[in-house]
């Protein structure tokens, strides 16, 4: 193990190394396919599904000084496990450190995932000590309800679970009912441009004002990732009361997701959503898309499951997110 790897001794031929770039994302990617069969995983999953070499590349230059944030277990000279940490700032100011392991079925059971975890608590501690972040930080670990190993260790380990995301599919965009329903008086729904990208951000940001475990999104962030091909709003007059903001999936061209759907609160109830949606989701199908997926809170209180449903969507996948005291 390495210098910084606290608490456990792992058995005879394994060890643990940092991350070194481009020749770890191959071995990083057969691990992932490894632990497709044992986990369940759901390969087209928008919220973790099976990345590829490219997209395991992407995700690791995004982290923060990668090479000390993200190690590698070895045996006998293979890769059979990773984990990774990551850090944001949440609306209501908590900073949420969160960590991310992955180990091959056929090595666990041996200690090996508590070492990883005890790796990654170890390292939070000294991220959080370097950012100063002592009082408003918690330790974050996610699982999906089909990894009973990982979520085993982590009730094991002290996490409580604080929320979980359901993921939909909608499995034929040709089959997209009709709107059956006409929008209130007044309001009207078209593409979003350029020029309607505050009130398109701000319409989605007030929708989490009183949501909780949810991460700050400046408006630059939002400029910078706008793919706005498919994106729909609705305005009441000169005010937006809505948006639909729809996507293809980079890595696969056949899945369309809907990222955001957000009514202004006081327009709720009245039909526009369900314009949106069918809007957005027509606009997928039309730029190729064969399926749509989604994911929403399961305490979301405005029960838009109900929406999804009605246009076709069907509940596929339940993401866990658990969090622990620094302390």
């Amino acid at each position: 193990m390495s210098d910084n790897t606290p608490g456990q001794d792992l058995p005879a031929g394994f060890g643990i190394r940092p991350y070194r770039g481009d020749e770890d994302h191959g071995p990083m990617a057969a691990v992932r396919l490894g632990c497709t069969e044992q986990d369940r995983i759901d390969a087209r999953s928008v919220v973790e599904g099976l990345p590829t070499e490219a997209e395991i590349a992407e995700a690791s230059a995004k982290l923060e000084e990668p090479s000390t944030n993200q190690i590698l277990v070895m045996h006998d000279g293979s890769v059979i496990g990773y984990a990774t940490i990551r850090w944001w700032q949440e609306r209501d100011d908590t900073w949420l450190y969160l960590h991310r392991g992955y180990l091959l079925p056929e090595h666990r059971q041996q200690g090996i995932g508590s070492a990883m975890l005890s790796w990654a608590e170890e390292r939070i501690r000294q991220l959080v000590e370097q950012h100063g972040t002592a009082r408003a930080a918690v330790i974050g670990a996610n699982a999906m309800a089909s990894e009973q190993d990982a979520t085993a260790l982590l009730l094991a380990a002290g996490y409580r679970r604080v929320f979980s995301l359901v993921e939909l599919e909608l499995d034929d965009l040709q089959q997209l009912p009709e709107l059956g329903s006409e929008l209130p008086a007044g309001i009207r729904t078209g593409p979003i441009g350029t020029s309607h990208y505050r009130a398109a951000w701000r319409t989605v940001v007030d929708s989490y004002a009183d949501t909780g475990f949810t991460q700050k999104w400046p408006f630059q962030d939002f400029v910078d990732t706008a793919a706005p091909a498919c994106w729909r709003a609705a305005w009441d007059r000169q005010d937006m009361v809505g948006v639909a903001l729809c996507s293809i999936r980079r890595h696969d061209h056949t899945v369309g997701e809907v990222e955001e759907l957000s009514v202004r609160t006081d327009q709720r109830r009245l039909g526009i959503g369900r314009v949106l949606l069918l809007d957005g989701l027509r606009s997928l199908r039309e730029q190729g898309a064969t399926t749509a997926r989604l994911f929403t809170g399961t305490a979301n209180p405005h029960r838009s499951y109900d929406l999804y449903e009605s246009v076709g969507f069907r509940r596929q996948n339940e993401y866990v997110r658990y969090r622990k005291p620094l302390a």
